[in-house]
């Protein structure tokens, strides 16, 4: 069966708070170990209102020390924004603390805007081409020490916590190939190269001591509810963020409302369309169907479920049944 994972940006909602989100956050995780998720994932953001795992490796380790035994980790970080040595200390202390259940999963885009960029990265040394080199220095400081290294990760090496590449174009698939890593495609918000990645990973992919053979990740939006009415009402809030973040007026999540469709223009609404083309929106029938029909077109090992809903027992109710969808293929 093909396993199923779980992406969170710890949704900040309208009239909700930071430490709201972040609580959340838990719950859905602790409801995802219940249900048979392999993952939890945590995003990281910058500069986003309704945002709240921007400091995503200490929202890692808040959302671990409150489960047992899912997988837990980045979904991703952003390398450009930060220094190889600094991720593998992190991400090392995180695997000593929760030994076998850390995953980190590396994105080259900067995930918020050019001058919070200018603010993260200070110096500008940062840069999205480096990406491949870093990737490969960051693993180095993850893997056992060569003897006479000068700089090693205190905590981080001989941790070799497990590197994911994740990306929305071919970049990310043929690196992953190339470095014979697992590879996580975005397709719940870019899905129009989604095919063509996969196919470019499996046909070049190199193994390595890490992995064997080709594995394939891909996101996938859900908002499952006991009916499909329902489901398409719960959905228009995920629908109203996506329309907002296209128009550079990203803010915190909305109340779902049931006059969204009609507001939308063509421009709108052709926008959705193509955004959530990798989505499944209805209750546990339907979204089965759809589930299933994505497998087979794509093959993927594993799916990865994102969606934004703004009450949380709503949200919880949807990836149980999610879960169950996945169960019943």
């Amino acid at each position: 069966m093909t396993r199923y994972a779980m992406l969170d940006v710890c949704s900040v909602r309208e009239g909700g708070s930071v430490a709201e989100s972040l609580a959340n956050s838990v719950a859905l995780a602790q409801h995802a170990e219940q249900w048979g998720y392999s993952r939890f994932w945590l995003a990281e953001h910058h500069n986003f209102t309704g945002i709240a795992s921007a400091a995503t490796s200490l929202v890692i380790g808040h959302v671990a020390a409150a489960t047992t035994s899912i997988r837990v980790g980045a979904g991703g970080i952003m390398l450009p924004n930060h220094a190889p040595l600094i991720i593998a200390e992190q991400f090392g202390t995180l695997e000593a603390l929760y030994p076998g259940r850390i995953d980190l999963g590396l994105g080259r885009a900067p995930g918020t805007d050019q001058l919070t960029v200018n603010a993260l990265r200070r110096n500008l040394d940062g840069d999205v081409n480096q990406f491949p080199r870093d990737v490969v220095e960051l693993i180095q400081f993850l893997d056992d020490p060569e003897p006479g290294q000068a700089v090693v990760a205190t905590p981080g090496a001989g941790s070799r916590v497990p590197v994911w590449i994740l990306g929305s174009s071919l970049f990310g698939a043929q690196l992953a190939a190339a470095l014979g890593l697992p590879f996580g495609f975005a397709s719940h918000f870019a899905p129009a190269q989604l095919s063509e990645a996969i196919q470019l990973y499996r046909q070049r992919f190199s193994p390595s001591k890490w992995l064997d053979a080709p594995y394939v990740l891909a996101g996938f939006n859900v908002i499952a509810a006991d009916s499909n009415d329902e489901a398409e009402f719960l959905a228009s809030s995920m629908r109203r963020a996506f329309v907002n973040l296209t128009m550079g007026k990203p803010g915190k999540l909305q109340p779902p409302s049931a006059d969204l469709q009609h507001s939308l223009n063509a421009r709108d609404q052709m926008m959705l369309s193509q955004i959530m083309a990798c989505s499944a929106v209805g209750d546990r029938d339907t979204v089965a169907q759809k589930l299933s029909t994505f497998i087979d077109d794509t093959g993927v090992d594993e799916i990865i479920f994102s969606g934004q809903v703004y009450d949380l027992q709503a949200r919880l109710r949807s990836f149980e049944l999610a879960a169950e969808a996945m169960q019943s293929l």
